[in-house]
């Protein structure tokens, strides 16, 4: 498993120093990507490196960190959250619970109960992320359904719910396209629309007249997925700045 790209957000300074000492002990499962001491700053930051997890004091300068992440939930999918907070409110452990939070750490942070979120944290990624032997797993609607990402040429959203595309047949899986994007593993998949997640290393060719994406598998088997013109031009521009991306398989 690759390491959690882990931002941590302390307005205190101590505390903030004292979280990161304890957090050295965990650089085998995390990598803490930036600190941050302000709303705003923990905004630009999680904007501009997407991580997995956030530690996230739930005041930050008597700012309320529930509405940045309610703020950022318009933007991108939500990291997992462990909160660290001197309060025990009832209404923040509500909140907390709202946006599915892995877990609530009152301050002073002991290294058990740091340890036991952590331990949480690692738990959720390999649950959502693979089924052990290095396929993905999906929820269907009476059963799991196991492929490896190579055989997946994308998703679209319907409803709250997202069809899984192959280059065989098309599934209904009981998650929605937003859930997707937040755990599905970055070198393969992007969202290159507001109803579409693509398949990087399976693209042929983009076309813009037409708006069209052509995917095509290792058995030379296509398969076309209509875009949006602003969805190509970005995915367009993803693909040359990563040229490596494209035509894997």
């Amino acid at each position: 498993m690759e390491k959690l790209k882990t931002i941590v957000v302390e307005d205190e300074r101590l505390p903030r120093l004292a979280l990161l000492a304890k957090l050295e002990d965990w650089r085998s499962v995390l990598e803490v990507i930036d600190v941050c001491d302000s709303y705003d700053s923990a905004r630009d930051s999680i904007l501009r490196h997407r991580p997995d997890l956030l530690f996230l004091d739930i005041q930050l300068h008597g700012q309320d960190s529930l509405k940045l992440l309610e703020e950022l939930k318009r933007s991108i999918p939500l990291p997992q959250v462990i909160f660290t907070t001197a309060y025990s409110d009832r209404n923040y452990l509500l909140g907390a619970i709202k946006v599915s939070a892995t877990d609530y750490l009152l301050k002073p942070v002991g290294k058990d109960e740091l340890a036991h979120a952590i331990a949480k944290a690692v738990e959720k990624r390999v649950a959502a992320g693979s089924s052990g032997n290095g396929k993905l797993r999906f929820k269907t609607g009476d059963s799991l359904l196991f492929m490896a990402p190579e055989n997946i040429a994308g998703f679209k959203a319907d409803g709250n719910y997202s069809i899984l595309i192959s280059f065989e047949r098309e599934e209904l899986i009981l998650e929605s396209l937003l859930s997707l994007e937040q755990r599905l593993p970055e070198d393969f998949f992007y969202r290159a629309d507001r109803s579409t997640i693509v398949n990087l290393r399976k693209v042929y060719r983009l076309n813009l007249q037409e708006q069209t994406c052509t995917l095509q598998n290792a058995d030379g088997h296509q398969m076309v997925l209509k875009l949006s013109r602003n969805g190509l031009e970005t995915m367009m521009r993803k693909l040359q700045e990563n040229p490596d991306l494209s035509g894997k398989s």
